[in-house]
């Protein structure tokens, strides 16, 4: 009983992506009977390693790897190690996924679906594991939903088989709105689909067409934004927690987290150099 009194379990749902259900788990003695999903399941091993059902055939899992189940796909799932396996799991509807793919006009040929069952690529294995962190990490609907659209065209392409996505065009007017929407809500950014719908383009396409315009995607030219204020209101004077608390950073540590890597500095160093200047 001991081992058991070890599997640990966090779920919840990430509402910047319309509720998209994550887990969190270590499990040891967990045996998942024959199931399915009404969505898609992507999980990462992150330690140990699983052995599962899924088409017919025994599969497993280990660390490293993705588990890739499509809709209705029945599935089971035990440890394939003596000490379990922990992992992270994305649990999307349908509507989650075909929903990006169409704001690119991809997927026109119904649903698509993986070849393998278990991915063997590590590079994809780190997106979605970074993904996940950043789903529980209390970052902004506009940085959430856009990295959510980038992995699962990544994923999707590298290995379902769907058409490249079309390069993102020019759209100057839309890029110029955008802008002046973001710069005038630092503190309470709007959502990704609430700039889409501002310039009247689709959420993916738009971020596309705003990253290939100033190299950045929007929340990064946000935060850009956001530092270069936060140096204006420390030249003035201003306590760098006041200025955090100003500019919408998490707390005071957020903001000199992200000054010194824009700057080299730390934003109390950066106000007293000024004040003596």
């Amino acid at each position: 009983m001991a081992a058991v009194d070890k599997e640990r379990t966090r779920f919840w749902r990430a509402e910047g992506l319309g509720g998209v259900e994550l887990l969190h788990a270590r499990y040891i003695e967990q045996r998942f009977a024959p199931h399915v999903h009404e969505g898609f399941v992507f999980t990462v091993i992150e330690h140990g390693a699983q052995r599962f059902r899924h088409r017919g055939s025994e599969h497993l899992a280990p660390v490293g790897s993705m588990v890739l189940i499509s809709p209705d796909e029945v599935h089971t799932g035990s440890k394939a190690h003596e000490q379990g396996w922990r992992y992270r799991a994305f649990y999307p509807d349908i509507e989650r996924v075909s929903g990006v793919l169409a704001e690119l006009e991809l997927g026109r040929n119904g649903l698509p679906s993986f070849a393998a069952s278990v991915l063997q690529d590590p590079q994809m294995a780190l997106v979605f594991i970074g993904l996940h962190r950043l789903l529980d990490s209390g970052a902004s609907a506009l940085q959430q939903q856009t990295a959510w659209r980038e992995a699962i065209l990544l994923l999707f392409q590298c290995h379902a088989r769907i058409p490249a996505a079309p390069a993102p065009g020019q759209e100057p007017q839309a890029v110029v709105r955008a802008k002046e929407l973001l710069a005038s809500r630092l503190l309470a950014p709007p959502s990704l689909e609430e700039l889409a719908a501002a310039v009247a383009l689709s959420p993916f396409h738009f971020s596309r067409v705003f990253r290939r315009a100033t190299g950045l995607p929007p929340h990064a030219w946000l935060q850009q934004r956001r530092l270069e204020q936060a140096r204006t209101l420390l030249k003035q004077g201003c306590a760098p927690l006041a200025v955090a608390m100003q500019l919408g950073f998490a707390d005071q540590s957020h903001l000199s987290r992200q000054f010194k890597q824009a700057y080299g500095v730390a934003p109390g160093e950066y106000c007293k150099a000024c004040g003596r200047s």
